[in-house]
């Protein structure tokens, strides 16, 4: 399960006119968010050509000295023909069909997202907070009703247990959502 969040906010923090439903839609693709990525990560106008390499790269999962001509092909025509096309009219880059080139709009640029990806048999940070909500509330009220073991320790303990707890998870959160951040890392989230 993969889900893209604003984390500096609302489409108001953008700076030019482009919705939630629009950036949703340019994300709903894996070739857009890989294009997101690059151009967050390079910060600058980029080639058509040099972008559909590093794409079918990252599609194959091979260096791109090792991609073929056919897979770079199929790459950049897609982009040429439909992803960029449908970036652009979304507001995220400025693409240049004539001359081939894909600049990121401030749009692109002020959009802080992350893709929160839940593999497997892990769950979501907000089913874990909610849990660990769950087992403060009920450590709270077995200290507070005076419960065997809990009586053993001074409440200020439970307590700096509980804020030690949260603490150390909203560490692990930050850390967790600054290697999934796009654009940050060489290689986009959904390929670490």
């Amino acid at each position: 399960m993969a889900s893209a969040q604003q984390i500096d906010g609302g489409p108001s923090d953008v700076g030019i006119d482009i919705t939630d439903d629009e950036l949703y839609e340019v994300l709903a693709n894996q070739r857009r968010r890989f294009a997101v990525h690059l151009l967050k990560r390079e910060e600058q106008t980029m080639e058509i050509g040099e972008m559909a390499e590093q794409i079918a790269a990252w599609e194959n999962d091979v260096d791109m000295a090792e991609i073929t001509g056919s897979d770079r092909k199929r790459v950049y025509t897609a982009l040429q023909q439909s992803h960029l096309p449908k970036m652009d009219r979304a507001g995220v880059v400025e693409f240049n069909k004539d001359r081939g080139v894909i600049e990121p709009t401030e749009a692109l640029r002020n959009v802080d997202l992350y893709m929160d990806v839940v593999e497997g048999k892990e769950i979501p940070w907000s089913e874990y907070y909610l849990g660990l909500s769950g087992v403060a509330l009920a450590l709270v009220a077995a200290v507070w009703v005076g419960a065997w073991p809990f009586t053993l320790l001074p409440p200020l303990a439970w307590a700096l247990a509980i804020v030690v707890s949260f603490m150390f998870s909203a560490a692990a959160h930050k850390y967790y959502t600054e290697e999934m951040k796009v654009g940050e890392l060489e290689e986009p989230p959904e390929l670490r």
